[in-house]
């Protein structure tokens, strides 16, 4: 029987495969990147196939006979061990008629088997409604087999390195943040910043975001706890440094600015928990599509996503939405921007460190660039308080700076630090004269006032 004649890429072919990589090391060289036991139907090969990579992740060659039969006495499953036997014997004695053939197949047989598994696993999306969802997995069956790329070969690819486009990047509005990551946040890159409830976090994205449209840049920026309306006001007040809550009696300003802007913006809303990391990249796709192709990404906030894989431990979904985000950076190639919570000892701190990360640490360690914006009821106050350097990937971290911040506009100014600076309580800078947009402490702060003065 030639492989013509057999059954798509069923068992045979699937022999064939193992047959090829058991007896040609440049085969399995040649794919070991993109290979997968999970591509593989019954168990028997599944075990020959994991066998084969973790020998060659080991050894970087092909194992021998020998090998694989002391691995087979450690199967305590009889009838596993029987089936393994026999498909090994069908390997090595499979001819190289084929070889050729299987080679050229390989990609499309990894498309075939993830398209198989993404149907059977879109019944349950399906059935929930999840249609991101079904899409994703199909997108990410097709990718499949893909990966042909042998790397950065470091003796003959000097050239690239010194490009000036090398490493391209969106450059934030601080300085001294940009002197310490090279320029900016880089492509593929994924950029976090920690605060306390209230502390201007999401001021800061409108920051990052309003500054790369005056650069020039096209910015997407996503919201999952604020309407559109609304983020596109506080933009209004980031270009026009007019206070938000009197935004609406200067649309003259926001008028004569816009035109001058070099950038796109576009800000999308999408349902808090019900958005998926796969929903934004089909909108960004879709933008695409339409003409705008983004330079920077901004997500208000990703812990807000939905995880496509549900756990019954939070930590793994948020773990999994963060991978997916850093992944679809990398994969679009552009970098994006979010922010996240501290716990509630981190929130009384006057400098957050990494350890006061809330939900999961291991948001620090996905990222490529990470830092807190501290900002306590006296912060709040008096518009002050730090960026520390959580974790830099392009230069020196552990680094603290003071910041004086208006959220009323969104402008933020950073300086030098000095820990044992005071703060006047009673001190109000002029930047915080306007009350549009005051968090529970001012609010607070407001209604006392009024009762000492009726009192």
């Amino acid at each position: 029987m030639t492989l013509l004649n057999m059954n798509q890429y069923g068992p045979h072919f699937q022999v064939k495969v193992i047959s090829a990589l058991l007896t040609h090391k440049e085969y399995l060289t040649n794919i070991h990147d993109i290979i997968s036991e999970e591509y593989w139907d019954n168990q028997a090969h599944q075990w020959i196939i994991k066998n084969i990579i973790t020998y060659y992740d080991k050894y970087h060659t092909t194992p021998s006979m020998d090998v694989l039969k002391v691995e087979l006495q450690k199967i305590t499953n009889d009838v596993l061990k029987i089936s393994i036997k026999e498909q090994l014997k069908a390997a090595y004695e499979a001819s190289d008629e084929d070889l050729e053939y299987v080679r050229e197949e390989f990609s499309t047989f990894c498309k075939n088997q993830q398209l198989k598994k993404a149907l059977l696993n879109s019944v349950d999306l399906l059935n929930a409604g999840d249609f991101d969802g079904i899409k994703f997995l199909v997108e990410s069956a097709l990718k499949a087999g893909q990966d042909k790329n042998v790397g950065h070969e470091y003796n003959k690819d000097i050239e690239s390195r010194f490009r000036e486009d090398a490493r391209k990047v969106v450059p934030t509005p601080w300085e001294r943040v940009n002197d310490l990551i090279q320029g900016g946040i880089g492509n593929g890159d994924f950029g976090l910043i920690f605060g306390n409830p209230g502390g201007g976090k999401s001021w800061s994205l409108v920051a990052l975001g309003g500054y790369a449209v005056r650069m020039g840049y096209n910015v997407l920026h996503y919201t999952l706890e604020l309407g559109e309306d609304y983020v596109g006001r506080r933009y209004d007040a980031f270009f026009t440094k007019t206070p938000v809550d009197q935004i609406l009696q200067n649309r003259d300003k926001v008028e004569d600015v816009i035109p001058e802007l070099p950038g796109e913006l576009i800000i999308k809303e999408f349902p808090m928990g019900r958005a998926t990391i796969s929903t934004i990249e089909s909108h960004i796709r879709k933008v695409t599509d339409l003409g705008t192709k983004p330079d920077l990404i901004i997500i208000d906030y990703v812990d807000l996503l939905s995880s496509r894989k549900r756990t019954a431990d939070r930590k793994g979904e948020i773990d999994d939405i963060y991978t997916s985000t850093k992944g679809l950076a990398r994969e679009l190639n552009v970098p994006i921007w979010s922010v996240s919570q501290v716990n509630r000892a981190g929130a009384k701190d006057d400098v957050i460190e990494g350890d006061k990360a809330a939900g999961s640490y291991d948001k620090i360690m996905i990222t490529d660039f990470c830092m807190s914006l501290s900002r306590k009821a006296k912060d709040k106050v008096n518009g002050t308080g730090r960026f520390h350097i959580m974790k830099n990937r392009y230069g020196m971290d552990g680094l603290t700076f003071g910041v004086q911040a208006d959220t009323s506009t969104g402008h933020f100014t950073v300086h030098d630090y000095d820990p044992d600076e005071e703060f006047e309580q009673d001190t109000i800078p002029s930047n915080k004269k306007s009350y549009g947009d005051f968090d529970t402490f001012d609010k607070q702060s407001l209604k006392n006032k009024f009762f000492e003065l009726n009192s």
